[in-house]
């Protein structure tokens, strides 16, 4: 049996355009988030990976994957 998950959006309500149209939140675009409801779960993910590229650009990409335990101080 296949599992069919709905693409959450990354939206954190912290809803401000930058200079560039990115939202500084979630950034997406001002076209992505506008046509995100209409958009497939492909597409979804698509638009995903660029925001991931944009915060890591802006040094905002918090790794989940990775663990702190042991690092502790």
């Amino acid at each position: 049996m296949v599992m069919h998950t709905t693409v959450r959006s990354p939206c954190v309500s912290i809803c401000v355009l930058d200079d560039q149209d990115i939202c500084t939140g979630c950034q997406r675009t001002g076209q992505e988030i506008t046509r995100w409801s209409r958009s497939s779960d492909a597409q979804k993910r698509e638009i995903l990976g660029l925001c991931e590229q944009r915060a890591r650009r802006q040094g905002l990409w918090i790794d989940s994957s990775k663990s702190t335990q042991g690092n502790r101080v």
